[in-house]
């Protein structure tokens, strides 16, 4: 007799391997509870990064797969262009989506690939020791910026959301942060949204930026990152919907 093995929830009940404070195992929950609500665990593929969430494989439950830095929206154009019916995602950060690979996404997003895209600004890259990201703020201590970054000499922080949503094939667009519950709450409103795109056969690439806490390398309590991206990160990087081809 043929044996099936089923999942019953989509994020892993393990030890987490993140620092104290961290986003991306908040980040990792909602993106589970989307596909458990939606229901299609069995048909989603998701695609892990470079960088801090190099290994969320180890918590979502779900099929996934590794590629090289940075490439994560060009192997899931091939991936959703070859399996039409399945739910591709790509999990990435700021030194995978918005360096290395800035002409993947942007090219994705040019053609307006099916696919679902979840981008975690925490503004520092924080696997390789907290060097200055794309999205780094002006003035912001890292260890290539030991004085603050200044727009003379490493220019502004990259606004992703922004750029993103100025190309026809982005049909949705939306910038959230994990600071306070509330604003968890909308970040599961809008990744979860980000998914029924593509669960409907809606048009264009759906994009959602997450802004969120790394403690370590920001050299803050956790409780002082939550404030910080509040208090400072929203001024540059404001939370709303870019846009939304509905």
């Amino acid at each position: 007799m043929e044996t099936v093995f089923e999942r019953t929830e989509s994020f892993k009940d393990c030890v987490t391997h993140y620092c104290p404070g961290c986003g991306h195992g908040i980040a990792h929950r909602l993106i589970a509870e989307a596909i458990d609500e939606l229901g299609i665990r069995g048909r989603t593929i998701g695609i892990a990064p470079v960088g801090c969430a190099v290994l969320a494989y180890d918590y979502l439950d779900v099929d996934m797969v590794e590629v090289a830095h940075g490439r994560a929206p060009a192997v899931a154009t091939g991936m959703k262009r070859t399996n039409p019916d399945k739910i591709i995602f790509s999990y990435q950060g700021d030194g995978d989506l918005a360096a290395i690979g800035m002409a993947e996404i942007i090219h994705a997003g040019h053609r307006g690939e099916q696919i679902t895209v979840v981008f975690v600004n925490n503004a520092v890259f924080g696997m390789t020791g907290g060097q200055m990201a794309p999205t780094t703020l002006l003035e912001q201590v890292t260890a290539t910026t030991p004085k603050g970054r200044k727009q003379h000499n490493e220019g502004f922080p990259l606004q992703m959301s922004e750029l993103m949503a100025l190309l026809p094939g982005a049909a949705y667009v939306e910038r959230c942060s994990l600071y306070n519950p509330a604003q968890v709450r909308k970040a599961k409103k809008a990744i979860k949204y980000a998914f029924e795109r593509q669960v409907n056969n809606q048009e264009g690439l759906s994009f959602v930026e997450v802004l969120s806490p790394c403690p370590t390398y920001w050299r803050m309590t956790p409780a002082k990152a939550m404030e910080w991206i509040e208090n400072e990160m929203t001024k540059y990087f404001p939370l709303a919907c870019l846009k939304d081809g509905k």
